[in-house]
């Protein structure tokens, strides 16, 4: 697998200024990442700047917390196709995880399947977070969704993704749904290692350095 077509190029910072999008776009074109991952205010920024690429606009929804009401996720996830998004991210309710609150939990995130139509949505389950136990009940409930992707992190928690949890998460999909991995994947290796784990996509905004490692290396 082509590690740069893995990638999720992503700028997800609140001081993230136009011109920096701009750029972000560039580096996706040039070296053919799947997504650029932009806040919902960038996307239609994105999409006009990527209207003539195959690199689709990525953004997030409920994004860092997870703690947005289903109504307010679904309006975020509709509004951002509307302004040219491809992909949809979003953030588990983590509050429901961790009480047990499975029915909360399934609710939550059929209602932005829902509103995602036929575009891909992936679940951040903010893994951090969660036990083994906890991460295969919301696997669980991702699959039933018919969820594209589960992924492991936003980036805004207190750690990112492991080859542990990658493993843990793939083993429990198996063939019913993809996983990105993100938080701290920085080099080639250690994209490699993702995705060798089991990972499809990487969410990360090291893509260009990746990208420029991985072609400086045969076993990459």
């Amino acid at each position: 697998m082509n590690i740069t077509s893995t990638v999720d190029h992503t700028l997800l910072k609140q001081f993230a200024t136009s011109e920096q999008i701009k750029t972000l776009c560039e580096e996706a074109k040039k070296f053919n990442f799947a997504t650029v991952c932009v806040n919902p205010v960038h996307v239609k920024l994105a999409a006009e700047e990527l209207n003539s690429s195959e690199v689709k606009v990525c953004t997030v929804v409920g994004f860092p917390l997870g703690a947005n009401t289903s109504a307010v996720k679904s309006f975020e996830a509709k509004n951002a196709i509307e302004n040219g998004a491809g992909e949809i991210d979003m953030v588990i309710n983590i509050g429901a995880v961790k009480e047990g609150n499975w029915n909360l939990v399934e609710e939550d995130i059929k209602a932005v399947r829902k509103a995602c139509g036929e575009t891909p949505l992936k679940v951040i389950l903010e893994t951090c977070f969660l036990e083994n136990e906890e991460i295969i009940e919301a696997c669980n409930i991702c699959v039933d969704a018919k969820v594209a992707f589960v992924k492991t992190s936003t980036g805004f928690g207190t750690g990112g993704a492991t080859i542990d949890h990658v493993k843990l998460m793939k083993s429990t999909v198996g063939d019913n749904a993809l996983v990105k991995a993100s938080g701290g994947i920085r080099d080639a290796q250690s994209a490699q290692a993702m995705i060798d784990a089991g990972a499809s996509r990487l969410g990360t905004s090291a893509g260009v350095a990746i990208a420029n490692n991985a072609t400086s290396h045969e076993s990459y």
